[in-house]
């Protein structure tokens, strides 16, 4: 291949590429990508029409072109779509109206705003996966199926979750904004850093929740792009380094290289370099008192900026009240931050802060930048990268999960095949080329459905949309006799998770069937729970070369039946 086709596709870096801090391309590129929203009805600038404001900020027009690589009319492509899944799901609507007790037991399961930033400004938000076990998503949808449905397009339970992501973009990232001391205050804060803690979770509960949260996932990469930064994942169980090396192939590599996987000897020291210690929980080997659950404790540095008047309490300390919260300014230039919901059946609307600096709406969203500071070397030394954590691939791993070569291009290599048999294909994530979103698979499935794509001579994939947004869908090979089983992740997930329990809880012994079987003979939900809890404990004991061992057997056997 020539040399410019090997060009690799490269995360942005913050400042780099956002508002204040565009090269004179990426400038063109959003000139032109407004000038096609307007011309297409989905953007109206300040003036047109008698309107003092425009439709869209240009940050958050950027965060669609830097998920499209600054393509303008892939960027339109996703942004119409987006607007009209908006529309016909009411997305405003909703965060305006949902009710509060609903939005605090969502907000209790998913990602939660710490009231810290990271050393850029950015807000950190913590996430304790063990959370979603399966009797805490029991009861969750079970208060959905007796709530309102408001939309029939997306499930409810997800639009709940969005509610969560309007708190992102309509609260927490414009009050991080209007926060001036931080490097680059003329450019508005668009993402958000998470620590994932996914300790105390087997691999049987991480299995099952797969589904749901990519389903999570897909929706929200499509409709929210380029709101995520740093994920740092903590806890990691003893499989975790096992499987990481094929389960990082279902993401395109932007987001793996976003990805840090920390142990308990590199999670303190590492989590420094991005985050002040003052602003990281105790738990993670800071010094902030946050537990998951908690509304926010919010910095010294935002307190300052906030004049309270309708203020919740937390040990002792003012903190914003549970429920969506959004930004209204008034014809006098005061801007406060409002309740907003629904409270035993009555709508909410109430003042509970406003900002003592001198900030407009337009600037905390960038619409006033008319300079920039300029980018130090040393920011961007500090890499975004954090493959450096990751566990190293094995061999063993390598296992053909989906191709990264070009259209027409195929790969046949041998990854420690079995006495006397042949080849199995192999591909990885780490080499995506650009000119990879111009594939047969790009764009081909915007509703997240599989599909099996024949290419002849028995060769058969099923493609998926990756659950970042901007690159092209990957291919996972499928026998001819599987074709008919449920071919989506979410099936295959599934069906891994019972395989890998019937294989480990043979390998361990006949406890495994002694302790099922007393259980299970007491019919009840106490005893399936423990059920559940004994074979997670049974799964997570087992030897690391057992998992792999059946990982390898899985997965080979799948790629050698269609070579």
């Amino acid at each position: 291949m020539a040399e410019a086709e090997l060009k690799r596709v490269e995360s942005f870096q913050y400042p780099a590429a956002h508002l204040g801090h565009l090269s004179e391309s990426q400038q063109a590129a959003l000139d032109a990508f407004k000038q096609l929203c307007q011309d297409e009805g989905y953007y109206k600038p300040a003036g047109f029409d008698g309107r003092t404001e425009p439709t869209h900020d240009d940050e958050t027009l950027l965060r669609y072109l830097r998920a499209r690589k600054f393509a303008p009319k892939d960027a339109f492509k996703q942004f119409k779509d987006t607007e009209d899944w908006r529309q016909e799901n009411h997305l405003v609507e909703l965060y305006d109206t949902i009710d509060i007790g609903e939005y605090e037991q969502t907000r209790r399961l998913y990602p939660q705003w710490t009231g810290r930033r990271d050393k850029r400004g950015i807000p950190v938000y913590v996430f304790e996966v063990s959370h979603l076990n399966s009797k805490n998503i029991a009861a969750y949808e079970q208060s959905i199926a007796k709530g309102p449905t408001v939309s029939h397009k997306v499930p409810t339970k997800m639009l709940r979750l969005f509610a969560l992501y309007e708190n992102l973009t309509r609260f927490v990232m414009p009050l991080c904004s209007a926060i001036t001391d931080r490097n680059h205050p003329e450019t508005p804060i668009s993402q958000s850093n998470n620590i994932v803690d996914i300790s105390k979770v087997g691999l049987k509960q991480f299995w099952n929740l797969k589904g749901h949260m990519q389903d999570a996932s897909t929706l929200a990469t499509a409709h929210y792009p380029e709101t995520l930064d740093r994920i740092f994942i903590i806890g990691a169980p003893s499989f975790f380094p096992t499987v990481w090396s094929w389960i990082k192939r279902w993401f395109d590599p932007i987001t793996v290289s976003k990805i840090f996987i920390l142990s308990s000897s590199n999670m303190k020291s590492t989590l420094e370099q991005y985050i002040d210690p003052a602003n990281i929980p105790k738990k993670y080997g800071g010094q902030l008192d946050f537990e998951f659950g908690m509304m926010p404790v919010l910095e010294p540095a935002i307190e300052k900026a906030l004049h309270w008047e309708a203020p919740s309490t937390q040990d002792g300390a003012r903190t914003i009240p549970t429920g969506p919260i959004k930004w209204e300014e008034s014809a006098g230039g005061k801007v406060t931050a409002i309740a907003v919901g629904t409270e035993d059946g009555k709508p909410r609307k109430q003042v509970i802060a406003s900002l003592t600096t001198n900030v407009s709406i337009k600037a905390m969203h960038g619409s006033l930048v008319t300079s920039n500071t300029p980018i130090d070397k040393a920011e961007l030394a500090l890499t975004t990268s954090g493959k450096h954590t990751q566990p190293p691939d094995s061999g063993d791993a390598d296992l053909y999960i989906g191709s990264d070569l070009p259209a027409g291009e195929t790969q046949s290599l041998p990854i420690r095949p079995a006495e006397g048999e042949g080849q199995v294909r192999t591909g990885t994530s780490e080499t995506r080329f650009e000119q990879q979103q111009h594939t047969h698979a790009a764009g081909q499935l915007a509703e997240g459905t599989p599909a099996v794509n024949d290419h002849g001579h028995g060769d058969k994939s099923v493609t998926m949309e990756p659950s970042t947004v901007g690159q092209a869908p990957k291919d996972v090979f499928i026998s001819p006799a599987e074709e008919e089983k449920d071919t989506s992740y979410i099936g295959q997930a599934k069906e891994v998770a019972a395989n890998v329990y019937n294989s480990t809880a043979a390998t361990v012994g006949s406890a495994a069937g002694a302790v099922a079987g007393v259980i299970g003979g007491q019919g009840s939900k106490e005893a399936e729970a423990e059920e559940e809890k004994e074979q997670d404990r049974l799964i997570d004991g087992v030897d690391k070369g057992t998992v792999e061992g059946f990982l390898r057997e899985q997965y080979g056997s799948q790629s050698q039946s269609n070579n």
